[in-house]
Protein backbone atom coordinates (compact mmCIF):
# COMPACT_ATOMS: atom_id res chain seq x y z
CA UNK A 1 0.00 0.00 0.00
CA UNK A 2 1.59 3.76 -0.88
CA UNK A 3 1.60 6.05 1.83
CA UNK A 4 -1.06 8.29 1.58
CA UNK A 5 0.01 12.40 1.83
CA UNK A 6 -2.49 15.67 2.43
CA UNK A 7 -1.43 18.03 0.67
CA UNK A 8 -2.81 20.74 2.52
CA UNK A 9 -2.03 22.92 5.18
CA UNK A 10 -6.00 22.88 6.48
CA UNK A 11 -6.01 21.58 10.03
CA UNK A 12 -10.26 21.37 9.15
CA UNK A 13 -9.24 18.73 6.08
CA UNK A 14 -6.60 17.03 7.87
CA UNK A 15 -9.14 16.77 11.11
CA UNK A 16 -11.54 14.88 8.29
CA UNK A 17 -9.21 13.06 7.13
CA UNK A 18 -7.84 11.67 10.36
CA UNK A 19 -11.78 10.43 10.67
CA UNK A 20 -11.28 7.59 8.10
CA UNK A 21 -8.44 6.40 10.54
CA UNK A 22 -5.69 6.08 7.81
CA UNK A 23 -2.44 6.94 8.77
CA UNK A 24 -1.33 9.77 6.40
CA UNK A 25 1.33 12.55 6.58
CA UNK A 26 0.44 16.06 5.45
CA UNK A 27 2.72 18.95 3.39
CA UNK A 28 2.25 22.45 2.49
CA UNK A 29 2.53 22.91 -1.41
CA UNK A 30 2.00 26.64 -1.55
CA UNK A 31 1.00 27.48 -4.62
CA UNK A 32 -0.54 30.60 -6.22
CA UNK A 33 -4.36 30.78 -5.49
CA UNK A 34 -5.37 33.19 -7.91
CA UNK A 35 -8.09 32.84 -10.61
CA UNK A 36 -7.04 32.79 -14.20
CA UNK A 37 -9.35 35.76 -16.26
CA UNK A 38 -12.38 34.65 -17.38
CA UNK A 39 -11.76 31.49 -15.07
CA UNK A 40 -15.52 30.07 -13.50
CA UNK A 41 -15.47 28.74 -10.30
CA UNK A 42 -15.30 25.31 -10.01
CA UNK A 43 -12.66 25.31 -12.63
CA UNK A 44 -10.73 26.98 -10.61
CA UNK A 45 -11.24 24.90 -7.50
CA UNK A 46 -10.40 21.84 -9.45
CA UNK A 47 -7.30 23.14 -11.16
CA UNK A 48 -5.64 23.96 -7.84
CA UNK A 49 -6.77 21.14 -6.45
CA UNK A 50 -4.27 19.00 -8.83
CA UNK A 51 -1.84 21.71 -8.70
CA UNK A 52 -1.44 21.62 -5.12
CA UNK A 53 -1.15 16.96 -5.54
CA UNK A 54 1.88 17.97 -8.81
CA UNK A 55 3.48 20.20 -6.73
CA UNK A 56 3.52 17.69 -3.46
CA UNK A 57 4.66 15.23 -6.55
CA UNK A 58 7.35 17.11 -7.56
CA UNK A 59 8.44 18.26 -3.97
CA UNK A 60 8.39 14.94 -2.28
CA UNK A 61 10.44 11.51 -4.00
CA UNK A 62 8.59 8.85 -2.62
CA UNK A 63 5.59 6.96 -4.19
CA UNK A 64 2.43 8.21 -2.70
CA UNK A 65 -1.17 8.41 -3.21
CA UNK A 66 -1.43 12.54 -2.52
CA UNK A 67 -4.42 14.14 -1.90
CA UNK A 68 -4.69 17.83 -3.39
CA UNK A 69 -8.11 19.84 -2.50
CA UNK A 70 -9.48 23.25 -2.79
CA UNK A 71 -12.34 24.61 -2.14
CA UNK A 72 -13.75 27.79 -4.39
CA UNK A 73 -17.26 29.80 -3.12
CA UNK A 74 -19.43 32.08 -5.40
CA UNK A 75 -22.63 34.54 -4.27
CA UNK A 76 -23.89 35.66 -7.41
CA UNK A 77 -21.00 35.39 -9.95
CA UNK A 78 -18.87 36.77 -7.32
CA UNK A 79 -16.00 34.29 -5.76
CA UNK A 80 -15.19 34.69 -2.25
CA UNK A 81 -11.76 33.71 -0.80
CA UNK A 82 -10.60 33.53 2.76
CA UNK A 83 -11.49 37.04 4.08
CA UNK A 84 -8.25 37.29 6.46
CA UNK A 85 -9.65 40.57 8.48
CA UNK A 86 -12.81 41.42 10.27
CA UNK A 87 -13.91 43.83 7.69
CA UNK A 88 -13.53 41.25 5.00
CA UNK A 89 -15.27 39.33 7.04
CA UNK A 90 -18.72 41.47 7.72
CA UNK A 91 -18.64 41.72 3.66
CA UNK A 92 -18.88 38.50 3.23
CA UNK A 93 -21.57 37.52 5.13
CA UNK A 94 -23.55 41.11 4.31
CA UNK A 95 -22.92 39.80 0.69
CA UNK A 96 -24.53 36.39 1.33
CA UNK A 97 -27.56 37.47 3.43
CA UNK A 98 -30.69 36.37 2.06
CA UNK A 99 -28.45 34.42 -0.67
CA UNK A 100 -28.04 31.14 -2.27
CA UNK A 101 -24.46 30.52 -1.92
CA UNK A 102 -22.45 27.54 -4.16
CA UNK A 103 -19.52 26.00 -2.53
CA UNK A 104 -17.40 24.26 -5.10
CA UNK A 105 -15.21 21.46 -3.10
CA UNK A 106 -12.44 19.86 -5.47
CA UNK A 107 -10.74 16.91 -4.93
CA UNK A 108 -7.69 15.14 -6.69
CA UNK A 109 -5.98 12.12 -5.83
CA UNK A 110 -2.58 11.48 -7.53
CA UNK A 111 -0.92 8.36 -7.35
CA UNK A 112 2.69 9.07 -7.70
CA UNK A 113 3.72 5.92 -8.84
CA UNK A 114 1.59 5.63 -11.84
CA UNK A 115 0.49 8.98 -12.45
CA UNK A 116 -2.90 7.88 -12.18
CA UNK A 117 -4.76 11.12 -11.30
CA UNK A 118 -8.67 10.90 -10.16
CA UNK A 119 -9.92 14.16 -9.72
CA UNK A 120 -13.60 15.45 -8.77
CA UNK A 121 -15.94 18.40 -7.88
CA UNK A 122 -18.79 18.29 -5.38
CA UNK A 123 -20.96 21.53 -5.34
CA UNK A 124 -22.95 22.15 -2.00
CA UNK A 125 -25.69 24.76 -2.52
CA UNK A 126 -26.28 26.72 1.02
CA UNK A 127 -28.80 29.46 1.55
CA UNK A 128 -27.94 31.46 3.85
CA UNK A 129 -30.92 33.52 6.22
CA UNK A 130 -31.58 37.35 6.25
CA UNK A 131 -29.00 38.00 8.62
CA UNK A 132 -28.77 41.68 10.34
CA UNK A 133 -25.52 43.68 11.10
CA UNK A 134 -25.78 42.79 14.58
CA UNK A 135 -26.30 39.36 13.66
CA UNK A 136 -23.07 39.49 11.75
CA UNK A 137 -20.48 41.00 13.71
CA UNK A 138 -21.67 38.83 16.91
CA UNK A 139 -21.35 35.81 14.55
CA UNK A 140 -17.68 37.13 13.92
CA UNK A 141 -17.16 38.18 17.56
CA UNK A 142 -17.64 34.34 18.44
CA UNK A 143 -16.31 32.34 16.04
CA UNK A 144 -13.78 34.68 13.87
CA UNK A 145 -13.12 32.08 10.23
CA UNK A 146 -10.74 34.76 8.89
CA UNK A 147 -9.12 31.55 6.85
CA UNK A 148 -12.65 29.93 5.79
CA UNK A 149 -13.84 30.83 2.32
CA UNK A 150 -17.19 32.64 3.04
CA UNK A 151 -16.29 33.68 6.54
CA UNK A 152 -17.96 30.81 8.83
CA UNK A 153 -17.60 27.14 9.83
CA UNK A 154 -20.23 25.22 8.90
CA UNK A 155 -19.15 22.21 11.83
CA UNK A 156 -18.96 25.38 14.73
CA UNK A 157 -21.81 28.54 15.22
CA UNK A 158 -21.78 28.92 11.38
CA UNK A 159 -24.61 26.62 10.85
CA UNK A 160 -26.99 29.36 12.55
CA UNK A 161 -26.44 31.05 9.22
CA UNK A 162 -28.12 28.83 7.36
CA UNK A 163 -31.90 28.23 6.26
CA UNK A 164 -30.92 24.92 3.86
CA UNK A 165 -27.53 23.10 3.02
CA UNK A 166 -28.20 20.91 -0.11
CA UNK A 167 -25.06 18.74 -0.93
CA UNK A 168 -24.16 14.97 -1.92
CA UNK A 169 -21.86 14.99 0.88
CA UNK A 170 -22.20 16.63 3.84
CA UNK A 171 -18.41 16.71 4.52
CA UNK A 172 -17.89 18.85 1.12
CA UNK A 173 -18.51 21.85 2.91
CA UNK A 174 -16.01 21.98 5.51
CA UNK A 175 -13.13 21.20 2.37
CA UNK A 176 -12.41 17.06 2.21
CA UNK A 177 -15.61 15.43 -0.13
CA UNK A 178 -14.92 12.31 1.96
CA UNK A 179 -17.50 10.23 0.20
CA UNK A 180 -15.80 10.70 -3.36
CA UNK A 181 -12.45 10.68 -1.45
CA UNK A 182 -13.23 6.68 -0.42
CA UNK A 183 -14.20 5.76 -3.74
CA UNK A 184 -11.11 7.19 -5.13
CA UNK A 185 -9.03 5.18 -2.25
CA UNK A 186 -10.92 1.80 -2.87
CA UNK A 187 -9.95 2.70 -6.47
CA UNK A 188 -6.10 2.54 -5.44
CA UNK A 189 -6.56 -0.52 -3.07
CA UNK A 190 -7.21 1.23 -0.15
CA UNK A 191 -10.52 0.75 2.32
CA UNK A 192 -10.74 2.19 5.16
CA UNK A 193 -13.32 -0.69 6.29
CA UNK A 194 -10.88 -3.22 4.96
Amino acid sequence: MLPILLASSSIYRQRQLSQLRLSFNQFSPGIDEQAAPNEKPADLAIRLAVEKARKAAQNLPDNQLIIGCDQVAECNGELLGKPGTTEKAVNQLSTCSGQTVLFHSAICLLNSQSARCQQAVETTSVEFKLLTRPQIQRYIELEPAFDCAGSFKVEGLGISLFKSIHSDDPNSLIGLPLIRLIEMLRNEGIDPLG
